[in-house]
């Protein structure tokens, strides 16, 4: 491995933004490089060298999170990783995740890391686990509600999106706090989420907004017609709603749109839909992998979240990547609050520090990871008991990429 890495400058940052693209097989566009801009800190934006060319790269957006328990946390939001054509399988990324690691921890910033991931064999290397699961869901047109579903009497309004965006602003800044998984956003991120440029629509309509007093939806129509009529297909971008009113008045409107056939929606993996449908079988839906988190330094991570219920457990954990974490390390949790500390007491679960990772958000169940063989239980019970301790009250949702 003949190759430096550091951070970059501001003349290397269309480099950085082109290789990003093309490492995932997309044309380079300066719009897009040029909006995306203003994401970055170019201190925490790494790239690698060899004799002089970039050839990986990997970033970190400073964003907050929602733990369970409602609190929001500082997380390293990793993106912009890439390797280019080429220069794959030479320790790259390897050496990109061992620096943002390091530097996570000796700076002592955010404790924890998380990302989407292109390709889902990768970063279990690297200590991530499958924190958060996203649905996509089908639902024809015309779907009708059970008997007793509210919806309210406010109405839904179609509005341009100069006018739509503060309010949407506002409903999420409300529901962020109350939902683990969401995202903190800035003025950049709400410019990049929503960006409507004619090569992100693929065939599709230009973004409708529709308004709620209680909440959001943000689509695109892509036509369709057939020997039977319209066939439109509706794709839902965003739906945020601060109730359960709120949330079946707007999924009512988007199933009454007119020539339309299906709507479709990538929502929370427990998102309650199809519970409102008198017939739940007309909604399809897809279950796969959205927020995987790392923990970096394990004694700051796991105290900032809440827990369930009270337990005391000893973990003994390996981790290759983050070599502070291996230790022995009591885990207890009274009244939501938990204290974590070395010690050098017989264990009663051993595991990887990916479980934790996988674990965080309280979407994934430790108990199913150990009947996936990701740790072992030592002393009866303690796995169930530390499960539950980490449940949260709803499944984690990350609505956006980055």
């Amino acid at each position: 491995m003949n190759f430096s890495i550091r951070t970059l400058g501001d003349e290397e940052y269309r480099s950085f933004a082109d290789l990003v693209a093309t490492a995932s097989n997309f044309d380079p566009v300066e719009s897009d490089a040029d909006r995306t801009r203003a994401l970055y800190d170019l201190d925490r934006v790494h790239g690698v060298f060899d004799d002089g060319e970039l050839i990986g790269t990997a970033a970190v957006l400073t964003r907050a999170v929602t733990v369970p328990g409602g609190g929001v946390r500082p997380v390293a939001a990793v993106t912009g990783v890439g390797v280019k054509h080429g220069h794959r399988r030479r320790g790259v990324l390897s050496a990109l995740m061992r620096t943002q690691f390091h530097g996570l921890h000796d700076g002592g910033r955010e404790p924890f890391a998380a990302l989407w991931a292109s390709e889902a064999s990768i970063y279990g290397r690297y200590g991530y686990g499958v924190a958060a699961q996203y649905a996509s869901v089908q639902v024809p047109r015309g779907a009708a509600f059970r008997p007793g579903v509210d919806v309210g009497d406010d109405r839904v309004r179609e509005v341009p999106r100069d006018e739509a965006m503060p309010a949407m602003r506002s409903v999420y800044e409300r529901v962020a706090p109350t939902r683990t998984g969401y995202l903190s956003r800035t003025d950049a991120t709400w410019a990049h989420h929503f960006a409507d440029e004619e090569h992100h629509r693929e065939g599709m309509s230009a973004y409708r907004y529709a308004l709620h007093p209680g909440g959001y939806a943000v689509y695109r129509i892509k036509n369709g017609w057939n020997d039977r009529g319209p066939g439109d297909e509706v794709t839902v971008r965003e739906l945020v709603a601060e109730d359960d009113r709120a949330h079946a008045a707007l999924h009512r409107y988007l199933l009454d749109l007119d020539l339309v056939s299906e709507v479709h929606h990538s929502t929370a993996s427990d998102d309650p839909v199809w519970h409102l449908l008198a017939n739940p079988r007309l909604a399809t839906r897809r279950v796969a992998d959205s927020l995987w988190v790392r923990i970096v330094d394990l004694d700051r991570a796991l105290v900032a979240r809440s827990y369930q219920s009270d337990v005391d457990v000893v973990l003994h954990v390996t981790d290759d990547r983050c070599p502070w974490n291996a230790d022995r390390w009591r885990f207890t949790a009274e009244k939501g609050e938990a204290v974590v500390r070395r010690v050098t007491d017989e264990p009663d679960v051993a595991l990887d520090i990916s479980a934790l990772g996988a674990a965080f958000l309280g979407g994934t169940r430790l108990s199913t990871l150990a009947r996936a063989q990701y740790l072992r239980e030592l002393t009866p019970g303690a796995v169930d008991a530390l499960s539950r301790a980490f449940l949260g009250d709803r499944d984690p949702h990350c609505p956006e990429l980055f």
